[in-house]
């Protein structure tokens, strides 16, 4: 079963930062700077997590993970824009 999250990160090195946002883009699309709507089974959050971990500073970065739930249900629902819109995301996640 597929999960939407939320993930929103604060980088304190642009150069982490940089590396951060390139291992994102392979889990989610981008909704904002340092936020992305991710639709991963529970062994590619695990993998995500992995990557990102091995990335961030643990004393100097935070990395936010939220659970919205399923990817067919309330996940789609829970996020509203003013202003432009984001595109649906793509059912099949690309894990690089």
């Amino acid at each position: 079963m597929r999960s939407c999250y939320l993930v929103s990160y604060d980088i304190a090195d642009p150069k982490r930062l940089r590396r951060v946002f390139k291992t994102m883009r392979g889990f989610g699309d981008a909704l904002q700077l340092s936020v992305f709507r991710c639709i991963l089974s529970a062994q590619e959050k695990t993998l995500m997590i992995g990557r990102l971990d091995e990335v961030i500073h643990h004393d100097e970065d935070q990395v936010l993970i939220v659970d919205l739930g399923p990817a067919k249900g309330r996940g789609r629902k829970v996020f509203e824009f003013l202003g432009r819109r984001l595109p649906p995301p793509n059912s099949d996640p690309l894990v690089v």
